[in-house]
């Protein structure tokens, strides 16, 4: 039997996770156990768990990877600096986050002292994690791959070609250019100043018109080769010291956009001030530029491997309206990406590659993503018993019904325009909630956003909620026919259908789908389909289970978010919670 730790570390989104013999047995992010919103730093709490998950102690694994690699592109590097003299404080940041990563072996003896650790460590360079995390754990026998995220490793972006158990890379974008980083500047300029702000720009877009395209040119400028290259005046990433932090808390990243970029594209707003119409446009523009950039580099990709297969990975992975478009704009027809797109899923990518690297047979492909922590029925039954709770569960009745009861008692409670807490099985590996930590509502109540974040979510009225649809659905629902397993893909609803189901329908006719299999989502799929057997509608509007925290991970934190909130409804695996009255 081999064993293999993959990890996150040292950044955003730590995570961790675990490879045996090929299969992927657990995988974690770090914000789950932490409570922090893409928790940066060493992941110990999510290699914890994966380890206690496979019954396996520290000493027992054989290799131990992390998805970075000190020392890459050293050449690079090295004549980047002589020509463009950035900050000294610039290099001495990044000389230190480097250091960190070269100290892992210290790292895992802190977090696990006095056990023996022999496994092998490898190191691997950020984008073919994320390469491999795409492509090995896809279905896909060959593909063509892609990774663009911001930088990692002094590249921004990585492409090439996966044929069974080989992955080569092609080409790579290299620092300071990048489209996570225009993104980003951009997200910053719109007055969203958070790590991980950018999905707010990409559901502000619809909003707006591509009405500035010309100066969005300027900023983005497409090359012959396919490549893309950033007009360094409206940046100041590219060499001043911007404060940056990646241990042990919140993840904060500096104001990438210079004060240029106010004589381009007018004021920025404050993130007080409203949402004018001109930053919806800008918002709308700067999607569609990453389109362009996006589809520009994909078109180039196909013409050196003409496959009908491609798969996505890095942190614009997640830019799903754009991903929903490639079989449109690309003459790509399949696409795979995989769940936890970002670098979270680094962690796994750098696992896999060590498996495949050590001559093994292909992994075994990634089709659902409940790789995380589950509890069992006399747990949940534990925690309804805890007194410290009584008082609180006075207020509920509390039934445990067959399972069929239970679907179709929940299902006819969503037709109700009851709002749902689900909490089910293994909790999902990546951002999104599949059905295993959702909160779920009717998505033909047009007022059903109004009421979530009246009862629970308090966020930004512009963002959209998601339908979660039954596979066999989809072709008569939408516009576009595939896999979307873990809702990283927009597809058009079908015109006709749009005012069937409004609350999950988004202002440019879209809905971010996932696509649910009997196979693969079990009790989540018999809940959707109890529903369309009340109401005719195949799917449910479907949220993460939180309230500005990071998705619930365990059963109390679950029950905790509903007593705290106006949630009507719980279910806790087999059991029905129901607030009285």
């Amino acid at each position: 039997m081999t064993l293999i730790l993959g990890i996150n570390a040292f950044h955003a989104d730590a995570a961790a996770s675990l490879v045996r013999d090929g299969e992927i047995i657990a995988a974690a992010e770090e914000e789950r156990f932490r409570r922090i919103k893409h928790w940066a730093g060493f992941p110990s709490e999510a290699i914890t768990w994966c380890l206690a998950d496979a019954g396996v102690a520290i000493g027992d694994l054989d290799h131990i990877a992390i998805n970075s690699l000190p020392g890459a592109h050293r050449l690079r590097k090295l004549i980047y600096t002589a020509v463009s003299r950035p900050d000294p404080r610039f290099l001495l940041a990044r000389w230190r986050n480097k250091r960190e990563r070269a100290g892992l072996a210290e790292q895992l003896a802190s977090a696990f002292p006095g056990q023996s650790i022999r496994a092998q460590l490898h190191f691997v360079e950020h984008h073919r994690a994320h390469l491999a995390s795409a492509f090995y754990a896809s279905p896909y026998p060959e593909a063509a791959v892609v990774s663009v995220d911001g930088f990692g490793d002094f590249s921004s972006g990585a492409w090439g070609y996966g044929s069974g158990t080989e992955l080569a890379i092609d080409g790579q974008i290299w620092f300071p250019h990048s489209l996570g980083a225009f993104y980003t500047a951009i997200t910053q300029y719109l007055g969203f100043p958070h790590y991980g702000d950018e999905y707010k720009v990409m559901g502000l877009a619809p909003y707006g018109q591509p009405t500035r395209m010309e100066e969005m040119r300027r900023i983005v400028r497409l090359q012959e080769d396919g490549t893309y290259r950033l007009d360094l005046r409206w940046f100041q990433h590219a060499g001043q010291n911007l404060p940056h932090q990646w241990s042990n808390g919140i993840p904060t990243v500096g104001q990438h956009w210079s004060p240029a970029l106010e004589t381009l594209l007018g004021p920025a707003r404050r993130p007080d001030e409203p949402l004018e119409q001109h930053h919806k446009d800008i918002a709308r523009s700067a999607q569609v530029m990453y389109e362009e950039a996006f589809f520009h580099l994909l078109n180039a990709l196909h013409h050196r491997h003409p496959t009908d297969h491609l798969c996505i990975a890095g942190g614009c992975g997640a830019n799903s309206v754009a991903n929903g478009k490639v079989t449109v704009a690309t003459p790509f027809r399949q696409v795979y990406v995989q769940a936890a797109a970002g670098d979270a899923g680094g962690a796994l990518g750098a696992a896999l590659e060590v498996w495949h690297g050590l001559g093994n047979p292909r992994s075994q492909p990634m089709l659902n993503a409940y790789l995380g922590s589950e509890a069992s029925a006399p747990a949940i039954e534990a925690l309804l018993a805890d007194p410290t709770r009584a008082e609180a569960l006075a207020s509920c009745t509390i039934e445990r019904p067959a399972d069929d009861q239970l679907c179709d008692q929940v299902a006819a409670a969503i037709a109700d325009g009851l709002v749902i807490g689900w909490f089910d099985g293994r909790m999902e590996w990546g951002p999104r909630a599949l059905g295993h930590r959702s909160i779920l509502g009717d998505p033909r109540r047009a007022d059903m956003k109004d009421i979530l974040n009246l009862k629970i979510k308090r966020r930004e009225s512009f963002r959209p909620f998601a339908p979660s649809v039954l596979r066999e659905a989809v072709p008569e629902w939408f516009e576009r026919d595939g896999d979307v397993p873990f809702m990283m893909q927009v597809y058009p609803i079908r015109e006709e259908k749009r005012t069937l189901i409004p609350a999950v329908t988004h202002v440019d006719g879209t809905g971010r789908l996932q696509t649910v299999s009997e196979a693969g989502n079990g009790r989540y799929y018999r809940l959707i389909r109890a529903f369309a057997a009340h109401t005719g509608v195949p799917m449910v509007l479907n949220t993460s289970f939180n309230e500005n925290e990071p998705i619930v991970c365990t059963p109390g934190q679950a029950l905790d978010c509903f007593l705290r909130t106006k949630m009507d409804v719980l279910v806790l695996g087999p059991v029905l919670i129901r607030r009285r009255g």
